[in-house]
């Protein structure tokens, strides 16, 4: 824990809107909503940088986390046809993408054999003929093979997919695929949870409460999982701030999320190529915001790949004490919108590096936030 004794409220220069935000805070009281929307409004970027600096190092100190991780993508086929999606390939035009087989996924696995990798990320698109039972075998071989390795799978448009296609309750569906070998659950597929946005967007997939009802059954099960949000498209701050709001509540009831995860919208080679995307500055007052705001998220956390490597040192200053994992491969979901990083891999000692140059301390983690190693 850092040794920070001051309170919000003696940050110097806060404007009067924020200083009531802050005195509510040091009084250990629950932003509203409303607080939250004044944040957006109101909040100059040095101000919220400064509030959620001082949040993230009295809970964290310097601490930056990392894991060592590797993703399969099993395909970008997919029967949803989200707006804002470059990654997919309607099922309809499946011969434009890739569909890997059990034994070319266990390939990947088995190259991974003589590293230190704590974690597989598997997350794809949806494909009518890779259902529940074809993901149960393929974690029961992955244990088999390597039993130490923790399986994150699965968003939960996936598995919304997957249960009901196969007929089973969302608590039959999640204990299945516990009981093979899934670990926990990432973030993907919350997108933004206002319905209205949500029909312009992505209408065809699971709606807000399916996502919460998904991640809030494989909490019961004794699962953790993250959460998301996509940001910078068609929304307001009313929309970003109801979609947190959400997040705090349900965290309040299961406690099984591990961290929060804004994603940008990028614009690159989809249906929504006509919207700009946002600022830099935008980017770090969405950070910053979540921090102050998701009093009961341990973490908050900057996918490298998706801004860069300076955006993601830029966010250790906004609130951020996480920037995912070394992601030894070339995972394709954000390349192929236009991120900054067209072949995301670095290397443990370049990843250490990127958050030593800033000022912070590097910690190895695994998916559930355990120390493996302080650099």
């Amino acid at each position: 824990m850092s040794a920070i004794q001051y309170k919000l409220s003696d940050i110097s220069g806060l404007n009067a809107s924020l200083l009531a935000i802050a005195n509510k805070l040091d009084a250990g009281e629950r932003l509203t909503r409303e607080d939250g929307i004044t944040l957006f409004e109101k909040g100059t970027l040095s101000e919220l940088g400064m509030m959620a600096n001082h949040i993230r190092e009295k809970r964290h100190g310097h601490k930056t986390y990392f894991n060592r991780n590797f993703h399969i993508e099993p395909t970008n086929v997919c029967v949803f046809s989200c707006k804002f999606c470059s990654y997919s390939k309607l099922y309809s035009k499946r011969e434009e993408g890739w569909e890997l087989s059990i034994e070319e996924m266990m390939e990947k696995v088995r190259s991974y054999d003589d590293k230190p990798i704590t974690e597989v990320h598997i997350v794809g698109g949806v494909h009518p003929k890779m259902d529940i039972y074809f993901f149960a075998d393929l974690l029961k071989q992955i244990k088999a093979h390597r039993p130490d390795l923790h399986i994150k799978g699965f968003t939960a448009v996936e598995l919304d997919y997957m249960f009901r296609k196969a007929k089973l309750s969302r608590t039959a569906g999640m204990q299945l695929l516990h009981d093979a070998g899934l670990d926990s659950l990432p973030g993907g597929g919350a997108e933004i949870f206002d319905s209205a946005i949500r029909e312009q967007i992505c209408a065809d997939k699971v709606d807000a409460d399916g996502w919460l009802d998904i991640h809030a059954t494989a909490h019961r099960l004794g699962m953790h999982s993250n959460a998301t949000m996509l940001y910078g498209h068609l929304e307001n701050y009313a929309h970003r701030i109801d979609h947190m709001d959400k997040l705090r509540r349900q965290q309040d009831e299961t406690k099984g999320f591990n961290t929060f995860i804004p994603l940008k919208f990028r614009n690159h080679d989809n249906e929504m190529s006509h919207i700009p995307e946002i600022s830099a500055i935008e980017d770090m007052k969405v950070y910053a915001v979540a921090r102050i705001f998701m009093d009961n998220f341990p973490h908050i956390k900057a996918y490298w790949p998706m801004l860069g490597r300076e955006q993601a040192q830029l966010t250790l200053s906004f609130g951020v004490n996480d920037i995912d994992g070394t992601i030894d491969d070339s995972t394709k979901i954000y390349s192929m919108a236009g991120s900054e990083e067209q072949n995301p891999s670095l290397t443990t000692e370049e990843l250490v590096n990127l958050i030593k140059q800033v000022g912070r301390e590097a910690v190895e983690r695994d998916t559930l936030y355990n120390i493996v190693k302080v650099y």
